[in-house]
């Protein structure tokens, strides 16, 4: 894994709906590929010279977007109102620091506001409520005015976490932002390249797809399941680790564990039988993994498995700390057993498999 790529990627600006920085930022990384964008933001990495290819396609799926925020109005003290896109826990929120990016590109700091611990009544300070309707960035403004005239800001413009990613070698521990699912992107990058000299040896036709707007409801991967019309789909997420919060034989995303596999979501049902070829090649491969049922979230397996007659998915998932807040913690090895999981299951399709696994073998 390209540590430095991943690093990029997860400094990168890209809010849901604004996603062109995360774009440029893979595009530089995938030279040797065909690289192409939709309208959406969505983008599409091919093996060179598979245009009239006629195996079956296998997507490589990742969503781009991370949680950020959207200028939703502009108080007269020049404070700015904000609306979430994407789901954060709200108590995460006051004093940590945010850019705000203009319509003419410019990067402006900001603070979300929180009120002094001197101005707040006792109800206040024993109170864990807010409203995300009274919560308020502040860029060192005096007015409105000053604020549209002087900052260029306005409303409906992006604005995200202020985070730089750090690595810490001694320990291999990355520590950054938005790492669901700019961690899923570094893994499509990192398992294209370790498959591009044999792609034509392979049982399928390899696509990377990165979709735009996942933490808004997975649209991005509704179009991008549509243009690359895939057979099979590995599905890669920034999964919420939880082995900081609940006892080490109940936790199912724990860092240093290996990649996960889910099983179960609010969204979808895993295909078994895929399941268990990623367990075979694991074994055979020596790659940690760990298995997850989920009481709860979802990923884009919700809309490529409905895609077309049907498409089975793998999700696998990277165990990130403290997903859908500022700061995030994930460890190399577990991105690193993700991408080869996902190669070494591609290398062991094989005409049966795939019939297997798409339950062509039930009658």
């Amino acid at each position: 894994m390209d540590i430095e790529m991943f690093g990029k990627l997860s400094d990168a600006f890209g809010p849901s709906g604004f996603e062109e920085d995360v774009i440029r930022t893979i595009a530089d990384y995938c030279k040797e590929f065909d690289v192409e964008n939709d309208a959406m933001n969505n983008l599409y990495v091919r093996m060179p010279g598979t245009e009239q290819d006629s195996r079956p396609v296998i997507q490589l799926d990742a969503h781009l977007d991370a949680c950020g925020f959207m200028v939703q109005n502009i108080q007269d003290n020049g404070c700015l109102g904000i609306i979430m896109l994407g789901g954060f826990h709200l108590t995460s929120l006051p004093a940590h620091a945010v850019w705000i990016r203009t319509r003419s590109g410019k990067m402006v700091h900001g603070i979300i506001c929180a009120k002094p611990v001197h101005f707040m009544t006792t109800a206040e300070r024993n109170s864990q409520t807010l409203e995300i309707e009274k919560m308020y960035v502040d860029v060192g403004a005096t007015s409105r005015e000053e604020v549209e005239n002087v900052f260029g800001i306005h409303i409906g413009d992006p604005m995200m976490p202020d985070v730089t990613f750090e690595y810490d070698a001694e320990h291999e521990i990355c520590f950054g932002k938005a790492f669901d699912n700019r961690a899923g992107c570094a893994c499509i990058v990192d398992t294209m390249k370790q498959l591009e000299k044999e792609q034509a040896s392979l049982a399928v036709n390899v696509v990377g797809a990165f979709a735009a707007q996942e933490e808004v409801g997975t649209r991005g991967a509704v179009v991008t399941s549509q243009i690359v019309k895939p057979d099979l789909a590995i599905v890669f997420e920034g999964s919420p680790s939880d082995d900081f919060f609940i006892s080490a034989g109940q936790a199912q995303g724990c860092m240093k564990k290996g990649v996960q596999i889910r099983i179960l979501d609010n969204s979808y049902i895993s295909n078994t039988q895929f399941i268990s070829l990623a367990e075979e090649v694991a074994a055979k491969c020596g790659i940690k993994y760990q298995e997850s049922v989920r009481r709860g979230g979802s990923t884009n397996a919700a809309k490529i498995s409905v895609t077309g007659k049907a498409v089975p998915c793998l999700v696998l998932g990277v165990p990130s700390r403290y997903a859908h807040s500022h700061y995030n913690f994930c460890a190399r090895e577990d991105l690193e057993a993700a991408s080869a999981m996902a190669a070494n299951v591609i290398r062991a399709l094989d005409e049966e498999k795939i019939r297997h696994i798409c339950h062509q073998d039930v009658l």
